[in-house]
């Protein structure tokens, strides 16, 4: 069995796109890098969770799988124990320089979180994010090398 943890996706999604996003409805998403925190608490922890995120065949569950239709992932960063640190994680990023809530609601709708998806438009930003998960105490679970980006129009 997998250890528990909380994580977070990188992903970057190429070109301006509108998705629909389950319940939450459609959204248009600025090309640009998103941080998605989340916890796998669950059986199968944290390796069950990213290799289902990390999955290209897979019915939509979270709100994460739709976005994640479009955007690829290009890192994941990861803090193995118990305790629920998505809330607090979202929150400490949302406090970096140039960051922004994507989506309201967005994989928070079991907290008071206004949501769990972060905006980050400037590349730059991302070595901010590094260091700063590295002060959260989470470690690069996997370093991903990105496919070639989907053709505007092209379904995957």
């Amino acid at each position: 069995m997998g250890a528990p943890g909380t994580y977070v996706l990188v992903v970057n999604l190429h070109d301006d796109t509108t998705l629909s996003i389950g319940r939450l409805g459609a959204f248009v998403f600025a090309a640009g890098h998103y941080c998605y925190v989340g916890s796998a608490l669950g059986p199968g922890g944290l390796t069950a969770r990213l290799a289902r995120h990390l999955s290209r065949a897979k019915r939509p569950h979270w709100h994460i799988d739709y976005l994640l239709q479009r955007a690829v992932v290009v890192e994941i960063w990861s803090r193995c124990l118990t305790e629920r640190l998505e809330c607090s994680w979202t929150g400490s990023l949302l406090r970096l320089r140039g960051a922004r809530p994507a989506v309201t609601g967005f994989g928070s709708s079991d907290c008071r979180c206004l949501t769990h998806l972060v905006y980050l438009h400037e590349t730059s930003a991302l070595t901010s994010l590094r260091r700063h998960l590295r002060h959260l105490g989470a470690a690069r679970w996997r370093s991903i090398q990105p496919p070639c980006p989907p053709k505007t129009g092209e379904s995957q």
